[in-house]
């Protein structure tokens, strides 16, 4: 089963970059390695396109250490067994967000001061792109907490160029379902950090998630025609004054 599924995400992610150019020729690649199953996933993966495709890029493994004492040993020895050496980067970031700032929404502002400690590190290590490994449940999931709670359609993009860090960020798993990453973990015997984060699994995204899993229980395939509408919009449905 485990060769059958590492077929149907590799493609997905081939597939991914096919459209949206996702990685070139040429590329130094940083990929954020929280130590959870997508990043794990993603390196994995990006591993194997950079094998087996005509594409030639170089991956570097970058993980931002929150401070939070998680045991990423694990993480650096899968790192080691696909050739890849671990950059890690020591910061202070969970100090800050939980007991300087003592942010009662801290999502935001870790998620903001993680990407900036990511994209710093990348640049510093002569990356000119940085993988994340969102996958179609979360762009699905990003899209509706911006209508909930923001009263606005917004989503990521699969690929992004910030000018001022002139480094790309982009999105290789958006095609793959969060399903096919867990069955993927378990199958290959994946060893992901155990997430010390205080309000790990208390989010409003962890609501949301959860409102799209009955969403998807009582439509199957909802959240991959979620997808597809947000590749399919029709600019004249949008109310613009």
């Amino acid at each position: 089963m485990s060769t059958r599924r590492i077929k149907h995400i590799f493609r997905k992610i081939r597939d991914a970059n096919l459209k949206y150019n996702l990685i070139e020729d040429g590329d130094i690649v940083a990929t954020g390695m929280s130590g959870g199953k997508d990043s794990l996933a993603l390196l994995y993966f990006l591993n194997l396109l950079k094998k087996y495709t005509p594409l030639n890029f170089e991956l570097k493994p970058i993980y931002i250490d929150l401070g939070f004492n998680n045991d990423f040993e694990p993480l650096d020895k899968f790192c080691n067994k696909l050739s890849l050496p671990l950059i890690i980067e020591p910061t202070n970031i969970g100090k800050i967000v939980f007991e300087m700032r003592k942010e009662k929404s801290p999502c935001s502002l870790c998620a903001n001061l993680r990407r900036g400690a990511l994209n710093r590190v990348a640049k510093n290590n002569d990356c000119n792109k940085v993988a994340l490994g969102h996958h179609l449940d979360d762009v699905v999931i990003t899209m509706f907490m911006s209508m909930l709670y923001e009263g606005r359609y917004n989503v990521f993009k699969p690929k992004t160029y910030l000018d001022r860090m002139d480094i790309t960020v982009i999105r290789p798993m958006i095609y793959v379902k969060e399903k096919d990453i867990e069955l993927i973990t378990r199958e290959l015997n994946f060893s992901p950090v155990k997430n010390m984060c205080p309000v790990n699994g208390k989010t409003k995204r962890h609501e949301i998630k959860e409102l799209l899993e009955t969403i998807e229980r009582l439509h199957p395939g909802a959240k991959q025609r979620f997808l597809d509408s947000i590749e399919n919009i029709n600019p004249e449905s949008f109310w613009i004054s």
